[in-house]
């Protein structure tokens, strides 16, 4: 999976104005490529969980128009990858890319989790 450099830079941004609380919203991906991320919002407010709710609902119609939806959410202390509440709580993201952003070290990983099995994908930035 690709994510350019002006992808990154937003997931980045939008991480640091949530903080305290986790930040949370869609990467949209064609053929592997991020081409732009949709914000979202933090309805349950917390730096340990998200649940997202977006702000533009349309965006759940892009897969539609030929893109793959990849949840993101950071960490704000922790490392970029998926902690146990994460894999519990998969719900509708199980099998899609799922990628977190560690506030603390800034790095940026991808996994899919399926069955409670987490698998990391190549991430190039």
């Amino acid at each position: 999976m690709v994510i350019p450099g002006d992808v990154r830079a937003e997931l980045v941004a939008h991480a640091e104005r949530e903080a305290p609380n986790e930040a949370c919203g869609l990467v949209l991906l064609r053929n592997g490529r991020a081409e732009r991320y949709e914000p979202g919002r933090n309805a349950a407010a917390s730096p340990y969980r998200f649940e997202l709710e977006l702000v533009d609902p349309e965006v759940w119609f892009a897969e539609d128009d030929g893109y793959e939806l990849a949840v993101f959410h950071s960490h704000l202390s922790s490392p970029a990858r998926p902690s146990r509440t994460d894999v519990e709580n998969i719900g509708l993201w199980e099998k899609r890319p799922y990628l977190i952003l560690s506030l603390r070290t800034g790095d940026l990983a991808a996994f899919r989790i399926e069955g409670g099995r987490t698998t990391e994908i190549e991430l190039i930035t």
